[in-house]
């Protein structure tokens, strides 16, 4: 499926592909000595990934691609964002070496954290609030499903993203930490410890700078994770000594999961221990990214490729925050939307801000269609940077819904229906053999359809009276449709007489005829073709319509 694209990912002008070219320079420099890369490059541009790989024994260790997580909250738009496009990453890496090349997609949990707050919206905050300063894992679940609060948000993690059909690894930092995993890296931090407190404490407060240390040891009385100074350290012994505030002087190994770094250095850490190649993150952590990349070379690791993605804006187009709420979840998108156009929305212009709010949806929804439609008729080269081929990794669906979601949200409108057994009542004669069955994505757009109408369009529907030249015009139409068989579903045929009466009647441009025909029947300042929704509707009912419209008993 991802095999002989070489050629055309080479070319591809896409982001995915973008990235995955930089990832696979940025390896090739990462493991090789000079004459080795060139070396290699070389077979790789001519197609030949796998005797690359056979030949160079650097380069048969997986790509290793990584996502992170905190899971003092649940898994959010964010969280769907950057596994998505990193997979989209992954991807194109994989058609740029055709598919020869190892890779791994890692999802970490930051679940060694302390608990610094209690999130809102849980049950029985009082039992958090007890154990504020634990470990997430440590931290009980407030829920009572796991052992732990982060064992519950892992839990949730791993279903959204295997909802999503995302192939990853999950990884814990409780486990690997405990596991030794990190060990190696943990003494060597311990050992440069000068060195990377001389990175990290310039870009702190006086305050914060006086007191702070790279480690976060574990109490082992009260078992809370400690933000303490280092008062000393024995690098021949792997240990630190600090003032544990329950019980006084306390030396512990930096080693087992008795100590947790700070973010910046553990992401820095990890990078090196995990010799992770690749990982996004947001535009709000660029000096993040720079000041971790430092503590990694101070490791003795080499940071890894990456972007910054834009960060989302409401629809007043401020800064999207969990605590305001001001943003979408992802089972509000769900409810609204499909998972693959939530993809598509991701896919697009990631550096640039956008807007994410309810009102981005239904366009999302039938650009996401249109570009399965398109995708059938383009060349190979077109195909690869077709957005629905990063959403599906080179094998999109060949059709996608017969109608789109703006005609199906008219459709609900102007039916007041309220059920998909009404909706497909109208499929019936303009699709005889569609069924729930064969087409369930349009199944499944009816559900969609009706939430999004009830809860966002009903409330603002607005019907204009027509003027004297719009009314002689709807007229004309119905005039015009009741001369068509009254069983018509050709929407060409309908759309045919809706262009002649706009340019009989003198509408220039015609853009201000279909724009009467949505605000005067519809409700709405846009809509679908008009002939589709009149083949599907039906022509008597939309004869009805029209003539309601032009006399005014829609208005008001």
């Amino acid at each position: 499926m991802l095999q002989n694209l070489e050629n055309l990912a080479r070319e591809a002008r896409s982001w995915p592909f973008e990235q995955a070219r930089a990832l696979l320079d940025h390896v090739l420099k990462k493991r090789l000595s000079a004459a080795d890369r060139v070396a290699a490059k070389l077979l790789i541009d001519a197609g030949k990934a796998d005797e690359a790989v056979a030949t160079f024994e650097a380069l048969q260790r997986p790509v290793v691609l990584e996502t992170g997580y905190g899971p003092s909250g649940l898994p959010h738009m964010g969280t769907f964002g950057e596994v998505a496009r990193t997979t989209m990453v992954r991807n194109a890496f994989r058609a740029l070496t055709g598919d020869h090349w190892a890779t791994r997609l890692i999802a970490f949990s930051d679940d060694m954290d302390g608990l610094r707050k209690v999130p809102e919206g849980v049950p029985n905050p009082e039992m958090l609030r007890e154990d504020l300063h634990l470990s997430l894992t440590r931290a009980r679940d407030p829920f009572g499903t796991h052992d732990s609060f982060g064992a519950h948000n892992n839990a949730r993690l791993r279903a959204f993203l295997d909802g999503f059909g995302f192939d990853y690894e999950f990884m814990s930092s409780t486990e690997t930490y405990r596991s030794g995993r990190f060990d190696e890296t943990l003494l060597r931090l311990l050992e440069r410890f000068d060195a990377v407190q001389a990175i990290m404490l310039p870009t702190l407060g006086p305050e914060r700078a006086a007191t702070y240390s790279p480690f976060l040891p574990v109490s082992p009385i009260t078992g809370h994770v400690l933000q303490v100074p280092t008062l000393e350290r024995n690098v021949e012994k792997g240990t630190i000594v600090f003032d544990d505030p329950a019980g006084g002087r306390t030396e512990l190994p930096v080693t087992g999961g008795h100590v947790k770094l700070q973010w910046k250095p553990d992401w820095a850490m990890r990078w090196t221990a995990l010799d992770v190649d690749y990982e996004m993150s947001g535009k709000d952590l660029i000096e993040s990214v720079r000041e971790s990349s430092k503590v990694c070379r101070a490791l003795g690791g080499v940071p890894p490729e990456g972007f910054n993605y834009e960060l989302f804006l409401d629809v007043e187009g401020k800064k999207i925050s969990k605590s305001k709420g001001n943003g979408l979840t992802m089972d509000q998108w769900l409810r609204y939307g499909t998972p693959e156009s939530l993809s598509w929305y991701m896919f697009q212009s990631p550096k640039s801000a956008k807007s994410l709010h309810f009102n981005v949806i239904p366009r999302a929804i039938d650009d996401y269609l249109g570009a399965i439609d398109l995708y059938g008729t383009q060349e190979p080269a077109k195909q690869i940077d077709n957005a629905v081929w990063a959403i599906h990794a080179g094998a999109p669906p060949k059709v996608a819904s017969p109608v789109s979601f703006a005609l199906l949200l008219n459709l609900v409108g102007v039916a007041n229906a309220s059920s998909k057994a009404q909706l497909w009542a109208y499929f019936a004669k303009y699709l005889p053999a569609a069924t729930p069955e064969n087409e369930p994505v349009l199944d499944g757009l009816m559900d969609r359809a009706l939430n999004y109408y009830e809860d966002f369009v009903k409330p603002t529907k607005w019907y204009r009276l027509p003027d004297d030249r719009e009314k002689a015009a709807l007229l004309d139409l119905a005039g015009r449709l009741k001369g068509l068989p009254a069983d018509t579903t050709d929407g060409e045929l309908i759309q045919g007489e809706v262009y002649a009466v706009g340019k009989a009647h003198a509408f220039e441009p015609l853009r201000g005829w279909f724009g009467a025909l949505y605000e005067v029947l519809l409700g709405a300042s846009q809509g679908p073709r008009f002939g589709s929704f009149a083949a599907i509707y039906g022509l008597p009912q939309t004869v009805r319509l029209i003539e309601a419209g032009a006399n005014g008993e829609l208005a008001g």
